[in-house]
């Protein structure tokens, strides 16, 4: 089995996210192994989220919104190469929700779609790296 991260809870990981004002994300997209494997799935280096996040602070963390959404929208692209059925993260969908949900539930919700993409992804490549794909 190649990813081991599988199955995170995106709703609960987006609302720790949501009331640290990304500073969770800081210490776990690096630290939790999360940028390594994205890159892993996506095939190429990605821009280091510490890096957005500090480019983040100076646009009310749009810029950092962005970055995250343009990583959304590579995962629903893999997804549907994979063969995956949706729903599928989106950069609409992550963007979106996370802009006009700001004061609900919204990040969450945008959160807890892009795991579910990265982990069916991540099952999906685990199968296929042990042959039963």
């Amino acid at each position: 089995m190649r990813f081991t991260h599988t199955n995170r809870k995106g709703f609960w990981l987006g609302f720790i996210d949501f009331f640290t004002a990304g500073l969770f994300f800081l210490y776990y997209i690096p630290f939790g192994g999360l940028q390594d494997e994205l890159e892993d799935v996506l095939g190429h280096k990605l821009q280091p989220y510490w890096l957005a996040y500090l480019l983040g602070i100076p646009t009310f963390f749009v810029y950092t919104l962005v970055w995250m959404s343009r990583i959304a929208e590579e995962l629903k692209a893999r997804a549907i190469a994979l063969g995956i059925e949706g729903p599928h993260t989106s950069w609409r969908h992550l963007f979106w929700w996370n802009m006009l949900g700001c004061f609900t539930f919204g990040a969450m919700i945008a959160t807890e779609r892009f795991f579910d993409t990265l982990n069916k992804i991540e099952i999906k490549l685990n199968e296929e790296s042990e042959g039963r794909g």
